[in-house]
């Protein structure tokens, strides 16, 4: 009992200073973990992404469309299970920043995605409403949407005001699935654009597939790649995990400087503490020598030194911890749906708390090997 009561009158011995490096330790490891959350919600598409469905898209762009005639075709490649298709439709609710993703899309997509969980009746709802559509648990949830409001969607890529019925709210199977898109017919879309340009019906950004083996993807793609090779449309089929990556791909340089930053936080604070504990070790070089006088070890004396730094740092680690997930949500909410699968994980929780321990570490390990190190006489000098 007598050293945990040491240590804890040592460390709140100056309150102020303690308290400050205390604050400081809550804000770099609460900015640490937004940070890697950030990064972590970057890669949720790809992380979630099956290795059993392929993504087929044009070789230039995916602005330029593929003909929906290749679908056929596509379902005649050995490997391929099932066909789907996905346009993207790029709609704004009420003001532009109320992002979120939407996909005009064919019957069967939905087959495609088991992990998406749609009860039957809404289903069921859906496919009988030429202008129904479904959305996500978490967008839902955002908006206050239920099933039989009207969404009503402004066109940028397709002009005018598209009104919506929403027949159903789709869960996530796994804690990963993206529930904030939204999903309507592409029949729907696609006749509307026929009427108002003929020449770009029957087109689609992406086609999706299913494998029968997951092991068959590389095989497959080639063979949907070199069925339409020197065609007007030539195509390029990766897994869907590449396909999304593709995206993170484009943004490498900002997820870099994040995760730099995000250690550079860490650092700097352990710089701050190191010289605090440095201070403090100073400052207690007669009480040091006291110790060795009276028969206490070197040892005894380094550890009432890490003891106390791994104490203050333990402390606020986990005042960061805890600080970290009230502020992922509100940033969340304030993003909407750009970053989908933005949630602290564990291990995130995990490498906040790794952090603080390292910063209680290296903090004390030059002060402890200092004290550990002072001569009776020198330390019982200063004390006069």
């Amino acid at each position: 009992m007598f050293v945990p009561l040491l240590v804890l009158r040592n460390a709140f011995r100056h309150k102020l200073r303690t308290t400050l490096t205390i604050v400081g330790i809550v804000v770099a490891i609460a900015a640490f973990g937004m940070l890697r959350t950030i990064v972590d919600a970057w890669y949720a598409g790809a992380n979630a992404s099956s290795s059993a469905r392929l993504v087929t898209r044009s070789s230039v762009s995916l602005v330029f469309s593929l003909p929906l005639s290749y679908a056929q075709k596509i379902r005649q490649i050995d490997g391929v299970d099932g066909v789907g298709w996905a346009n993207w439709f790029g709609g704004i609710y009420i003001n532009e920043r109320n992002f979120f993703a939407q996909f005009a899309i064919s019957e069967a997509y939905l087959d495609l995605y088991p992990e998406f969980l749609l009860p039957d009746d809404e289903r069921r709802a859906y496919m009988a409403d030429r202008l129904g559509a479904i959305a996500g648990r978490k967008l839902a949830d955002k908006y206050g949407w239920k099933v039989g409001d009207q969404i009503p969607l402004r066109g940028t890529i397709y002009p005018g005001t598209w009104t919506f019925n929403l027949r159903g709210i789709y869960d996530g199977a796994e804690e990963g699935t993206d529930t904030s898109t939204f999903f309507f017919h592409f029949e729907y879309l696609n006749e509307a654009i026929k009427k108002q340009y003929p020449g770009r019906g029957d087109q689609t950004g992406v086609f999706i597939e299913s494998l029968r083996n997951a092991d068959d993807a590389a095989a497959v793609s080639s063979a949907i790649d070199t069925t339409f090779k020197n065609s007007l449309a030539e195509t390029l089929t990766e897994t869907e995990k590449a396909f999304q990556l593709g995206f993170v791909a484009m943004s490498e340089a900002i997820l870099l400087a994040i995760q730099a930053v995000s250690y550079v936080v860490i650092v700097i604070i352990m710089a701050v503490m190191a010289n605090t504990m440095a201070m403090t070790a100073r400052e207690r070089y007669g009480e040091y020598a006291t110790f060795k006088a009276l028969g206490f070890s070197n040892g005894f004396v380094a550890m009432l030194i890490f003891a106390e730094s791994l104490g203050i740092a333990v402390l606020g680690g986990v005042l960061g911890v805890l600080a970290t997930f009230p502020l992922a949500d509100t940033f969340a909410k304030t993003i909407g749906s750009i970053l989908a699968g933005f949630k602290v994980s564990h291990e995130t929780v995990e490498m906040q708390l790794l952090s603080a321990l390292t910063i209680g570490v290296v903090a004390a390990a030059i002060p402890a090997w200092r004290a550990a190190r002072v001569r009776i006489v020198d330390g019982l000098r200063a004390i006069g």
